[in-house]
């Protein structure tokens, strides 16, 4: 990695991307999860619903049933928990719908308090870290369900309704859970040794934060899975490895076998035993530390530090308000320019526009291109589709089933083309209270997408977001106390195994905030500079300092590789 220093002088605006935004990625290593979970949970409810001749209540059961799409990232320990907090979220969110549908018809009301809750949603679902798909499944029930004809009698019903098939899209997101206990950390700590892998194939400052990014993942989701088991033991000794190769002062240099690390990730993703690989350096110190810092997460202390975490990042002070703002100021214009045209159900521009908003301006102009051109698409698909799915209303159910697997099978190539699937599915869900003329469902789609896009992205560019260059400035802040003190608990020989690693690990999660703070700023208009030679110059030091203290490891820091290793804090 070189020392050089890069200069950089940021314009106040900088060129947006076209193409770049539309490519096509590879999928998702779970993206079949995902897709099977929400068809299983939709199909039972709507089935039953469909044998009951009550088709006109499937939107009610649909917004719990999409609770299944969340949480398959977690350890199923997180999971279950994770997954019942989206429930009663959903069900707090459509409640506040249908109550204020059944109190008023007033179209700008509505649109205001769709707003309002499309910010709510959009600032909790970024605090929590829930997703994807985050904030815009809420956004799409609690919009549609303000424009729903409701009557305050009918709401304790519909709400159970959605409970019900919440709590069985809780069994279908934790089943698995009898088959595969250990799934979720198998395939974060397989992520951990590919990434682990590249960077000791190709060393550089982007493999190397990528590598720093997946290994303090899948000591996350380690340290989220509860109990150590002999699977989860193995799971942290490979751990082990992968962040020994990409802390390595020279990856690349042969002491770090890439093939080897790919080979130990193959057989960890697959269903087989996991791996055992030789020790490595300090193991048992590391071994000893997780589990003094699973204890303590555990403890009554640690639940407290874990709230105040979340109540600052939802404070005052937050560097989600700006997003906040911008997704209230959007969804109300789109939706108020929308209903000014003469869109009776406006809900579509609310949601266009509450989808686009992401961590900074240029990420939210590539949703916009992404889901302008999806849906532009999708209605297509839903002109094609739309007299097969009214043979009959089974056809109709399996209409909508079968985009919701399709939406989920492609969203991770690009979101663009999970929109494509997207678009069928929500305009079909329509035609379970009655069927609507066709073009005034196109014509209408066509016009929420188009405006709420150009509204929702104006209102991004006008909103500035200053906080993004501050949230660099306490990142960077935040990297410079944890180096010093891996520096001044590595040059401490009576240190304790489980201090120095918790210490690697804190300025290894630095560094993954940094870069992530990096990153968003870099994408933010209207800002003062960034100081990107400080920041370049901190992450080589604390990439230096992390490699330091790898190779440190071990009993009273005698290694075998400890005696060539850098002086912890040297430049």
């Amino acid at each position: 990695m070189t020392d050089t220093p890069v200069r950089s002088e940021r314009p106040s605006a900088r060129a947006l991307p076209l193409a770049s935004a539309l490519r096509l990625a590879r999928p998702s290593d779970t993206w079949f999860k995902p897709a099977l979970s929400v068809v299983v949970a939709s199909a039972a409810p709507q089935l039953t619903l469909l044998a009951m001749g009550r088709p006109d209540l499937v939107m009610y059961t649909m917004a719990g049933s999409l609770c299944a799409l969340y949480g398959h990232g977690l350890p199923y320990a997180r999971r279950a928990g994770a997954v019942a907090g989206v429930v009663l979220g959903m069900t707090a969110s459509l409640a506040v719908s249908l109550v204020t549908a059944s109190l008023t018809g007033s179209t700008a009301v509505l649109i205001a308090v769709g707003a309002l809750l499309a910010a709510a949603q959009k600032v909790v679902c970024d605090a929590t870290r829930i997703g994807p798909p985050g904030h815009v499944i809420f956004t799409f029930v609690s919009s549609a369900a303000l424009f729903a004809p409701q009557r305050p009698e009918q709401i304790p019903g519909h709400l159970a309704l959605t409970l019900g098939a919440g709590a069985f899209a809780w069994l279908v997101a934790v089943a698995p859970a009898l088959v595969r206990r250990e799934g979720p950390e198998r395939r974060a700590v397989a992520r951990a040794l590919e990434a682990a892998a590249v960077c000791a194939a190709d060393p550089g400052p982007r493999t190397r934060s990528a590598a720093a990014a997946a290994v303090h993942a899948a000591w996350q989701c380690l340290l989220a899975s509860g109990r150590p088991t002999p699977v989860r033991r193995s799971l942290e000794r490979l751990v082990v490895h992968a962040e020994a190769a990409f802390a390595a002062p020279r990856p690349g240099d042969g002491t770090v076998d890439p093939d080897r690390l790919r080979a130990w990730a193959a057989l960890t993703r697959a269903r087989g035993p996991v791996p055992t690989p030789p020790p490595a350096p300090g193991t048992a110190d590391e071994l000893c530390g997780i589990d003094a810092e699973r204890s303590a997460r555990r403890a009554p202390g640690g639940h407290r530090a874990a709230r105040r975490a979340l109540l600052r990042r939802l404070g005052p002070g937050s560097p989600l308000l700006p997003v906040a703002v911008r997704t209230l100021a959007g969804c109300a214009l789109a939706g108020y320019l929308c209903a000014a045209l003469g869109v009776g159900r406006p809900y579509w521009a609310i949601v266009t526009a509450a989808s686009l908003y992401q961590a900074n301006i240029t990420l939210s102009w590539n949703r916009a291109l992404q889901r302008t051109l999806g849906n532009l698409l999708g209605v297509l698909v839903f002109a094609a589709v739309l007299p097969v799915s009214r043979i009959s209303p089974l056809a109709l159910v399996c209409c909508c089933l079968f985009f919701s697997f399709a939406a989920e099978a492609l969203i991770t190539r690009n979101y663009w083309l999970g929109s494509v699937a997207v678009t069928p599915m929500a305009l079909l869900v329509l035609e379970f209270g009655g069927s609507h003329p066709a073009g005034e469902l196109i014509g209408d789609r066509i016009l929420d997408t188009v405006l709420g896009a150009a509204v929702g992205f104006l209102a991004a560019t006008l909103v500035t977001n200053r906080r993004a260059a501050g949230r660099v400035e306490r990142a960077l802040d935040a990297l410079d106390r944890a180096r010093a003190d891996a520096e001044r608990t590595g040059a401490d020989p009576g240190a304790a195994p489980a201090t120095r690693d918790r210490v690697r690990r804190t300025l290894t999660a630095s560094l993954v905030e940094l870069r992530e703070a990096g990153d968003t700023a870099a994408g933010e208009w209207w800002q003062r500079a960034l100081p990107e030679q400080r920041l370049l110059a901190a992450e080589q030091a604390g990439h230096r300092t992390l490699a330091a203290t790898a190779q440190r490891r071990g009993p009273g820091g005698d290694t075998p590789a400890a005696a060539h290793a850098p002086s912890i804090g040297a430049e």
